[in-house]
């Protein structure tokens, strides 16, 4: 198991994580000093466990809108995934009466060329 320090509101926190997870433990922790430190230009010193706590809900507040972009992102994208279904159910079907049209008009140029075709000269014909 690894660990990894992070300074967060002042204070330093040693955090354990799985190997190769320290980079973005590291970074989390600089997003929520960031809000911390956003906390605090906006509304000034107001008692650090208030603004931790604020920050906290402004982080809270960016997931959860995440998370209903995601989910309406996966809806959308399954809503179009059964369009393009249909679409290609649409195609086949298409494409199967037009080979059955081809293949009805082909057989019916072949009949009519057979009937408008004089027959062959045997050599028995006319000599």
């Amino acid at each position: 198991m690894a660990a990894v320090v992070v300074a967060i509101a002042g204070r330093t926190y040693r955090m354990s994580c799985e190997a190769g997870e320290e980079q973005r433990i590291e970074e989390l922790a600089r997003y929520v000093e960031s809000k911390i430190e956003s906390m605090r230009e906006s509304f000034g010193e107001i008692g650090e466990q208030r603004i931790i706590v604020m920050a906290a809900l402004a982080i809270a507040d960016e997931a959860t809108d995440a998370r209903a972009k995601a989910q309406a992102t996966e809806a959308e994208f399954a809503a179009l995934r059964a369009e393009l279904d249909a679409a290609r159910k649409a195609n086949d079907a298409a494409s199967a009466l037009a080979a059955k049209a081809l293949g009805d008009a082909t057989r019916r140029i072949v009949k009519l060329n057979g009937e408008l075709s004089p027959p062959a000269a045997s050599p028995d014909d006319g000599l």
